[in-house]
């Protein structure tokens, strides 16, 4: 009874020694009975409201799906080292801390698909360097920040389907190729999947890459809906991917001002480059070592178009390689490349220090020559000139005859060597000013603009390869001096980045002329008449539509006038129509015949009214018709 008390304790607590399952979940061992499987958790009662914290610490696949989850809080799993698989599907989650996966070195996969988040933490995927499959569908998600980018190079199956997402960020298509610069493979095994469908995209120049890559074939990015649909704008709803045309979006273009360029050492250099494209690029210089170059100037003097201007003043060995102009905008990238070589000479002397001696020792000239094809890595050639001079002590008085005529030659020898490097530097004195008489002549600026010009010079007598320096600055300022550097045969060299209405002063130097020597022009660049033009064209319109004005109003003051004549005149005739428009008339009637009267005097004026005497003349050609008859007189003629 003993030996199987003691089989039943054993049993106890190797069943204690079991991994503990949580009681909502379901715990499975795959592999072989002796536990060296792998185990895998699922978690679906709906009545959880937790992620468990029981989890047993071999798992490797954890799946916790159609529960009341609603937040994933910090470190949840940070006890999971061996786990590669996590699902969290179709809970309520809708909050996801930035240290909720910390620790989780060997993931895999994270599906979230199916829940209710807006905000994802990107950086929470700072802990999971071995990601590669990263779910977010049908979520609530509205934004996809330029800090995501960093986090998503190496995912591999991305999905964002059925969001909310109206835009991408321009860089993020750069991760991937053909975007990010690298060859295409049409038979690459290295392939990413990309699921965008079902989100309101808007559809201009910021997804104008996205687009683009719907429209291609044989990538190693395959979407999973090539059918993807503009939602905005309004002249674009509605319209697939394929088909659509964005309106004022072009990819950078970049012009460089030379491929390259070969420059003295110890000259100033300016590298130029133009770039075009809509939006307006913006520009960067990149040395051939990654580094970046602060010295730089750029300016936009118009919309879609910049310029950038890198100096090395100065110029050494260490400055030679290749600078990259790059221009950048939300439709993609662009870049030029110039070559900067350096020639030229170091020359280091070493002075002796004076000793008793008569002779001193040698000194030594080191001369560095750098080769044509590697300007890069000089060579080193030392040349070994003896000095012998005698000291300025007084010598003692010799002892013996011996040393004495020992010390004669000596002397001898050294005026003799002494002679000769003087005669050599006579004859260096002499080259020298042969050299300086040699320059350029027939100074002249041709083809001035408001901020350029153009100069012209006749070498007399130097070499085609001799090299000139061109420096030019505003009049009596001489602290904004310009140099450009050139060599005599050219001719001409163009003068940029002048002021407008400006007098100039511009000097040729030519390396080993005289001091105060050098041949000088002034000339003025031309007003900005571009200006002008306009204020010219807005006198003349504006003149032009005052006297359209001004003759408008004479015209509306004649009219009154007139009128105002014309209306007096007709009141004068209506009133002398009025005074002609009445008639006086009278009125002649028969005499009664009597005995006594007169017979001549048959009529006889009977008198009337002045209101009966004053009657229209329309009415008079009307009442003339009528007859009045009384008992007293005979028919009456009106007149």
């Amino acid at each position: 009874m003993r030996q199987l008390l003691y089989v039943h304790v054993l049993l106890c607590c190797l069943s204690m020694a079991h991994p503990f399952c949580p009681s909502q979940c379901t715990c499975v061992l795959h592999g072989r009975t002796d536990g060296a499987g792998t185990r895998s958790v699922v978690c679906n009662d709906p009545d959880m409201s937790d992620v468990p914290i029981n989890v047993p610490v071999d798992t490797v696949k954890l799946r916790i799906e159609k529960t009341m989850v609603r937040r994933i809080p910090t470190e949840a799993f940070y006890y999971l080292v061996e786990l590669r698989y996590l699902w969290i599907t179709y809970n309520s989650i809708s909050s996801v801390d930035s240290a909720s996966f910390y620790n989780l070195k060997v993931l895999h996969e994270l599906r979230l698909d199916g829940n209710m988040i807006s905000v994802f933490p990107w950086e929470s995927l700072r802990e999971t360097p071995m990601l590669r499959t990263l779910d977010l569908h049908n979520n609530r998600i509205t934004n996809v920040p330029n800090e995501a980018i960093p986090y998503l190079l190496n995912i591999t199956y991305l999905d964002l389907s059925s969001n909310k997402l109206a835009t991408l960020p321009s860089d993020l298509m750069d991760i991937w190729p053909p975007f990010n610069g690298a060859p295409i493979f049409t038979n690459a095994s290295q392939k990413v999947v990309l699921g965008l469908q079902d989100n309101p995209w808007f559809c201009d120049c910021k997804i104008s890459k996205l687009i683009e890559l719907s429209k291609m074939t044989g990538t190693p990015i395959i979407l999973m809906d090539l059918f993807l649909v503009c939602s905005g704008p309004e002249n674009l709803a509605g319209v697939p991917f394929q088909s659509t045309e964005l309106d004022n979006c072009v990819k950078p273009s970049v012009m460089a001002s030379a491929t390259k360029i070969t420059s003295p050492l110890g000259s100033n250099v300016l590298l130029r480059c133009d770039a075009t494209g809509f939006p307006t690029p913006s520009l960067s210089w990149i040395k051939s070592d990654g580094s970046q170059v602060d010295s730089t100037v750029q300016e936009s003097p118009g919309e879609g178009i910049r310029w950038s201007i890198m100096s090395l003043h100065g110029i050494s060995f260490k400055d030679a390689g290749n600078y990259n102009c790059k221009a950048k905008n939300v439709a993609g990238n662009a870049e030029g490349t110039i070559s900067v070589s350096v020639t030229g000479s170091i020359s280091t002397t070493i002075v002796p220090l004076r000793t008793s001696i008569e002779t001193k020792p040698t000194s030594q000239v080191t001369t560095v020559i750098p080769p044509t094809d590697t300007p890069n890595t000089p060579t080193t050639m030392t040349t070994v000139i003896p000095t012998i001079s005698t000291t300025s002590a007084v010598p003692k008085k010799p002892k013996t005859t011996t040393s004495n005529s020992l010390q004669k030659i000596s002397l001898k020898q050294a005026k003799t060597q002494q002679g000769g490097n003087e005669r050599k530097l006579a004859a260096d004195e002499k080259s020298k000013k042969s050299d300086a008489s040699k320059s350029v002549k027939d100074l002249k600026i041709v083809e001035e603009t408001a901020d350029t010009a153009v100069l012209l010079w006749v070498d007399d007598g130097l070499p085609n390869d001799a090299p000139l320096t061109v420096v030019y600055s505003p009049y009596d300022e001489d602290d904004i001096k310009r140099t450009v550097e050139t060599n005599a045969g050219s001719g001409k060299v163009l003068l940029e980045g002048l002021s407008s209405g400006t007098r100039y002063s511009v000097c040729l130097v030519a390396k080993g002329s005289a001091a105060g020597k050098d041949p000088c022009i002034d000339f003025y660049t031309l007003d900005n008449v571009e200006g002008g033009g306009q204020n010219q064209l807005f006198i003349i319109i504006s003149g032009v539509a005052c006297a359209l004005v001004l003759s408008l109003i004479a015209l509306l003051v004649y009219k009154i006038i007139t009128l105002y004549h014309s209306g007096r005149g007709t009141a004068l005739d209506e009133e002398e129509l009025g005074k002609e428009s009445y008639v006086k008339f009278e009125t002649i009637s028969m005499k009664h015949r009597t005995l006594n009267s007169h017979p001549t005097q048959l009529w006889a004026r009977r008198p009337t009214h002045e209101s009966e005497r004053m009657l229209l003349c329309s009415r008079s050609s009307i009442d003339s018709q009528m007859t009045y008859k009384s008992d007293c007189s005979r028919t009456e003629y009106l007149c």
